[in-house]
């Protein structure tokens, strides 16, 4: 059996990155969705709402509108909206409204 090498990511560092009013504004639109395209392929494969996740069953209890998400999980579709806003930027690339 071959074995796998040890995956070590390297994310793009946006550290220095300062996002300006209108994109923070941004990533809650994006955030938001996130979580729809994620709720979407989710029930087109078969999945619904579950109190809590069964793969066999294909239950989820995040499959609620955003609104209805824990804290924590909009934190998760928030921080990628960032950090992505956060690379275009860090890229050299300008979103204009």
């Amino acid at each position: 059996m071959k074995r796998k090498k040890t995956y070590i990511p390297h994310p793009i560092d946006t550290r220095d990155v300062q996002l300006s009013a209108d994109l923070v504004e941004l990533t809650e639109l994006l955030a938001l969705n996130t979580h729809e395209v994620w709720a979407v392929q989710r029930i087109a494969e078969g999945w619904q709402y579950g109190a809590e996740r069964n793969d066999a069953e294909k239950s989820h209890p995040c499959l609620v509108a955003y609104e209805d998400l824990s804290e924590n999980e909009k934190a998760y579709d928030r921080n990628t909206a960032m950090e992505t806003l956060k690379v275009i930027v860090k890229l050299g690339f300008r979103i204009k409204k």
